[in-house]
């Protein structure tokens, strides 16, 4: 059996490839201006987007032993993320030596095997809808607040638990970062990509909602239906996985937990943890009675600190009522509450993500009566254990710095519109979103792949005639469904990493399952054209 490099080894060669196209295309920018667009609250914000019709060719800048210093450049880029990934992974490390979560997924297990007695459950399936349910959830926070990079605290929890549902990783990371990615490609509401691409396109923000509702369900439903069909196969017969063999590593890791019997107490600690976070949570509440939450363009101010310091008290005494094990869990829900209240009220992003799950992990460890030093070598531990996975983020950043230096990516953009206008109406927007679709593979970032495009494409679609909320959700499915396999995704390549699925295995797994999400997108798009929805 041939076998398959090295996740490095293939971005690796990627980036050297990059480097090539910088020696065989003609180098070329855009003239750029900065332009003030109006964000979804209300306010305002500056933008630079490029002048149509200013593209012109510079000097040429082969990339040469630039290929190395790109890899600097990614790891300084993405920097963020990477410190991201590994507080994450030490903080969930001092939070598993607890044996809290393995604690509650057994707990939930069993309670799962009960609803076994009732026959329409059992026909269904149970674990198709807790898999559904989750996935449901995700979707929704992609589609309504952007969520991406948060995921990826998410899957050191949802891969242990398919595993313990007799899935693979794989199946783990379905449930929370491709649901979210289905959601973010077929949003609603999400800032990141639509409010910046119809604030540039000079739209009404969030217009034509109705219409990508139904696309959101439409995609949801296909993503969960695929997932449930591979999910059953593999429990079926565990051995058609491609990561059988590799998902030793969770299984193991699942044996020698289960070979040291948890002892369920309760520690005087957990007990003056609980009085500590009780009174900083009550703070809070005093502090920040109510609380702005945005989703999409309405806003809402809500008492949600108050009730949940006011769930905790109450939640956390029972908890430790039963064991410092469903204490520790109960740190963990509230610190994923935290997280959605922190994204959608007060602006937050991977720093402030990354100061509360260190939190948690610290709390947790003090709970389960470790010492500072035990915690910080449980830490190191954890950051040890998900190091290759920070270390390829920045890696696959290099990829971009090797185009941009190289001054080819404006060339490209340029080339694939101008052979727009040699096209018909539907191939029109049928280019339109192919060449998005392709451009994202080597610029994730939909904010800044809005800021380069939609200038462009907007103009063009009043020239044939097509409505530029069209060229806006070609844009937005062009942006979506790839994030989901190119290497340049800082984050998909987070996910993977931590999940230790090789990522030439995942491109295996899932290119056909992208083919046929580029497929039904085209075709989502095709009715905007003949039929006049809400906002088209």
């Amino acid at each position: 059996m041939k076998k398959i490099p090295h996740t490095f080894t293939i971005v690796f060669a990627l980036i050297l490839l990059a480097a090539v196209c910088t020696w065989l295309v003609p180098a070329g920018e855009f003239v750029r201006e900065t332009v003030t667009i109006q964000n979804a609250d209300g306010s305002t914000a500056t933008r630079e987007v490029v002048q149509t019709g200013s593209f012109h060719y510079v000097e040429s800048q082969p990339q040469t032993w630039q290929v190395f210093s790109s890899l600097f450049n990614g790891f300084v880029d993405k920097a963020d993320i990477i410190i991201f990934i590994l507080m994450v992974g030490g903080a969930f490390w001092i939070l598993n030596n607890s044996h809290a979560i393995d604690v509650g997924v057994m707990a939930f297990l069993r309670r799962v095997l009960r609803l076994n007695k009732y026959r329409l459950l059992q026909k269904i399936g149970v674990e198709n809808i807790i898999i559904a349910l989750i996935m449901i959830m995700f979707s929704l926070f992609g589609a309504v607040f952007g969520m991406s990079e948060e995921t990826i605290a998410f899957v050191i929890i949802f891969v242990p638990l398919a595993i313990s549902m007799g899935y693979d990783s794989i199946v783990g990371v379905c449930m929370c970062y491709v649901a979210a990615h289905i959601g973010f490609a077929g949003a609603m509401l999400n800032p990141f990509t639509i409010g910046i691409a119809q604030g540039i396109a000079e739209l009404p923000i969030f217009s034509g909602l109705e219409y990508r509702f139904l696309c959101w369900i439409v995609l949801t439903i296909i993503g969960i239906a695929f997932v449930l069909w591979y999910a059953n196969r593999v429990k079926r017969n565990p051995e058609k996985s491609p990561m059988y063999k590799l998902d030793n590593y969770w299984r193991q890791r699942a044996m020698e937990q289960q070979d040291n019997p948890v002892v369920y107490h309760s520690p005087m600690a957990a007990w003056v943890m609980y009085g500590l976070l009780s009174a900083t949570m009550i703070v809070c509440a005093v502090l920040f009675p109510k609380t702005a939450i945005t989703i999409g363009g309405g806003e809402a101010s809500l008492p949600i600190l108050p009730i949940l310091a006011g769930a905790f008290v109450v939640t956390g005494f029972f908890m430790l009522r039963k064991s410092v094990h469903f204490f520790i869990l109960d740190i963990l829900l509230f610190t994923i509450c935290y997280l959605v209240v922190g994204v959608l009220g007060y602006g937050w992003y991977v720093m402030e993500i990354s100061a509360l799950f260190l939190a948690m992990g610290i709390c947790s460890g003090v709970a389960d009566k470790q010492n500072a030093d035990d915690i910080a070598k449980l830490f190191l531990a954890g950051c040890k254990d998900i190091l290759s996975a920070a270390l390829v983020v920045g890696l696959a950043s290099g990829i971009i710095f090797i185009l941009r230096d190289g001054k080819v990516i404006d060339t490209i953009l340029f080339g694939l519109t101008r052979s727009l206008a040699e096209t018909g109406e539907v191939a029109s927007v049928g280019v339109m979103y192919v060449f998005q679709t392709l451009l994202n593979l080597i610029m994730p970032s939909g904010s800044a792949k809005a800021a380069l495009t939609m200038p462009i494409m907007a103009q063009f679609a009043d020239l044939i005639n097509v409505s530029r909320q069209t060229t806006v959700l070609a844009f937005q499915f062009g942006d979506g469904f790839t994030n989901m396999i190119t290497p340049t995704s800082g984050v998909l390549i987070a996910c993977i990493g931590v999940a230790k699925i090789p990522y030439a295995t995942w491109v295996k797994w899932i290119w056909k399952f992208i083919l046929a999400l580029i497929l039904i997108g085209f075709l989502l798009i095709l009715p905007t054209l003949f039929i006049h929805f809400p906002g088209f």
